[in-house]
């Protein structure tokens, strides 16, 4: 595709200016990253942010894809001798890859078809015969002049029969016919789910699919994918339910537009061609196309959700002991201090079948007291509850300001298997690792969930259901933005969270640690480009995320990218400081008086790039998850049988789906805040009101003893 036209495509659809989808689709060709582009080439983008960068790199790529396929599906049809002008324009006019396929459709190389054998037999001139509408005549008897018993060809029937195969394919091929079935279809076509094995449906999970229907254009994305699975499962039967009786009549109407003795057989032809060629696939195409929307609108979620979930503020400076419960094998200890180093492991036995309650709460004390103890993280998995009840038990016997907080332990285990795990403490046991992961991700939630596979960390729905290869790519630029967002201590930083950084490979961030192994922490940011393979480019795309906390320039603990320090200085000398007086008092009062447009221009950058380097400066080494609310602690045990409707409390948002929010509040299981339940008036969707990590108060609706479930609403009683 034409780059102009390219240019103009995207800006229609994205709703962005021409210059900015420009200059950003130069920046992205050039090597640059997202999140390098989002954050120090504002100027050039007009401000765009990270989500629209995304989306512009998303466009390049299907528009480039497509005009490569437009140019093979050209040769291909040119090397069969069949490509006339207006058929080329055609395809090269085509928006979308369906189009093209659909244009491409008749001249794909096919396996024998019953047209092409009716071909063979020489029954083509009796085909176009009757396609030329005859007015008189008598078409039965045209065809005896077909028949050849050294061809097959037995009877005028069977000559008939050949040609109205070889209509049925034209017709079948047709691109305008086949697209517009497919509009119809989804406009008006219903999904249908039924029951086919209940007995593979043990804990009646797909019940409500068992007698089912919905407008496929109103099907919800969360139900196709339950559909999707339930099929899959071999426990539902699912087909579309087409207009048939419209598109007939209109096909019938597309061939027959005229009175002629041959209706009878281009009738039959019609409706061969539907029901035989058109229907299978175009049924198969719409669903295709429902449930890549609805992988798409998971994967979206999920990945809100994980951006919500690695954004936690850190508990920073408090000493852990993290719990991994369990029953017959014990709940593995992990004591890391306040920067997440390993204390002491241990393993008590205060659940089923063994007990040992008193010796348990002995050793948790005794680690309380050794370690100074200020916070207990326990992971919500098998036993959790026991686990839980036993913990605020031997809180109430401690003195001190001590707390304990559930955690989600998804994912724990797969790190604690994992050859990371094994080589950061290859002499202890899986779950000894797992207790270590709950602990930290308290205390860092980004820095320990970029040790685990995204699609583990629990916040999602059907991923297991979606494009995996969609996933992967849509959790990566997530964990991506999310972690340059931040920023990373290059001094303190694993491999892991380092190779997520604008610019750095896995390859480049085991050589920085190495290189800090070897030669001790980086005094500068310049240091870096001793690094072996970090070339100037990789440079210049990672050194802004990267922060050297205490070195030897204070302005290298900030995100302002060194290409701007000369322009900071002079933004120094201006208001009259040093570097190190950055953070001070007096450099807050004097930068925040400044006449940023006039600056700007004394300066000679861009606003945006002032704004940025005057943010920076004026917090110096912040980290952006500080600023939102804490997690929610506990000290005592909450049961179901202590909830009555319309108790007031107060809970954390564990996971966002399509149909509401589940809301950890100190029970085993999260309730559930209906979508209806979040917010008085229409909610489009619970992410519009609210995400994973936020503490709200919930009001108690229902309580179900028998499932363990509990309703809850976030609309306070008197707005009801």
């Amino acid at each position: 595709m034409d780059l102009t036209l390219m240019i103009q495509t995207i800006a229609q659809e994205t709703e962005i200016k021409r210059h900015q989808v420009e200059r950003t689709i130069a920046l992205l060709d050039e090597g640059n990253t997202v999140p390098f582009i989002a954050r120090y080439r504002k100027e050039m983008t007009g401000q765009l942010d990270e989500t629209q960068i995304r989306a512009i790199e998303e466009r390049v790529r299907y528009l480039r894809n497509l005009s490569v396929r437009k140019e093979e599906v050209i040769r291909l049809i040119e090397e069969q001798g069949k490509l006339t002008e207006e058929l080329k324009a055609s395809i090269e006019r085509a928006a979308k890859l369906q189009e093209v396929e659909d244009l491409y459709r008749p001249y794909r190389q096919k396996r024998r078809t019953r047209a092409t054998m009716a071909k063979e037999k020489g029954l083509e001139p009796l085909a176009s015969y009757l396609l030329t509408l005859p007015k008189s005549g008598d078409p039965a008897a045209e065809a005896e002049a077909y028949i050849n018993a050294e061809k097959g060809v037995e009877s005028a029937e069977q000559a008939l029969q050949g040609a109205m195969d070889i209509i049925a394919e034209q017709v079948s091929d047709d691109p305008q016919i086949r697209q517009w079935t497919r509009e119809r279809t989804f406009q008006k076509g219903t999904l249908v789910s039924e029951q086919k094995a209940a007995e593979a449906d043990e804990k009646n999970i797909y019940q409500m699919y068992y007698a089912y229907s919905e407008p496929l254009k109103k099907a919800a994305p969360h139900r196709v994918l339950a559909i999707n699975r339930g099929e899959n499962e071999g426990i539902l039967k699912v087909s579309v339910e087409a207009p048939v009786d419209e598109i007939l009549l209109f096909l019938k109407r597309k061939l027959i537009p005229r009175e002629t003795v041959a209706r009878p057989w281009l009738e039959a032809a019609a409706e061969d061609a539907y029901k035989r060629l058109i229907q299978p696939s175009v049924e198969r195409e719409v669903r295709n196309e429902l449930t890549e929307v609805a992988e798409e609108r998971a994967i979206h979620i999920f990945a809100e959700n994980l951006r919500n979930l690695l954004l936690q503020p850190p508990v920073k400076g408090k000493v852990v002991l993290g719990v991994d419960p369990a029953y017959r094998t014990g709940c593995k200890l992990a004591v890391v201090d306040e920067t997440g180093k390993l204390l002491e492991v241990g393993v008590i036995y205060p659940t089923p079948p063994l007990n040992k309650v008193a010796e348990a709460s002995a050793k948790v004390k005794e680690l309380i007291k050794r370690y100074g103890v200020q916070i207990i993280t326990i992971g919500n998995g098998t036993a959790s509850r026991e686990t839980e009840q036993f913990i605020a038990g031997v809180l109430k016997e401690v003195k001190g300001d001590l707390s304990y907080i559930i955690v989600n332990e998804a994912g724990a285990s797969v790190y604690s298997a994992s050859a990371l795990a094994k080589e950061e403490f290859p002499d202890l046991d899986v779950a000894e690792r797992s207790a270590i992961s709950i602990a930290r991700r308290l205390q860092d939630p980004l820095a320990e969930l970029v040790k685990i596979d995204p699609k583990s960390v629990g916040v999602g729905q059907y991923q297991h259901d979606v494009s995996q290869s969609r996933l992967a790519e849509s959790l990566q630029f997530v964990v991506e933005s999310a972690v340059n967002h931040v920023g990373v201590d290059v001094n303190t930083a694993s491999p892991q969270l380092l190779q997520y950084v604008s610019g750095i490979s896995k390859q480049v961030a085991a050589n920085i640690v190495k290189k800090r192994e070897e030669t001790g922490k980086f005094t500068s940011r310049a240091a870096l480009k001793e690094v072996p393979r970090l070339g100037a480019k990789t440079y210049e795309q990672c050194v802004g995320f990267l922060r050297i906390m205490d070195g030897e320039n204070p302005l290298d603990k900030t995100p302002i990218h060194p290409e701007s320090y000369p322009a900071t200085h002079k933004l120094l000398d201006l208001i009259g400081l040093s570097a190190e007086e950055i953070g001070s008092e007096a450099c807050r009062e004097r930068l925040q008086a400044l006449d940023v447009p006039t600056v700007a221009r004394q300066l000679e950058i861009g606003e945006p790039t002032l704004r940025d380097i005057v943010d920076s400066l004026l917090r110096p080494g912040r980290d952006p998850r500080d600023e939102l609310p804490k997690p929610l602690l506990r000290s005592d045990v909450l049961q179901l049988s202590d909830l009555s409707p319309g108790m007031k409390l107060q809970g954390t948002v564990r996971n966002v789906v399509d149909f509401g929010a589940f809301i950890d509040i100190g029970l085993k299981n999260d309730g559930l805040a209906h979508i209806s339940r979040l917010r008085k008036g229409f909610v489009k969707h619970p992410l519009d009101v609210v995400t994973v990590g936020d503490i709200v108060d919930v009001w108690v609706v229902d309580i179900d003893e028998k499932r363990q479930r509990v309703g809850l609403t976030l609309i306070p009683p008197q707005d009801l």
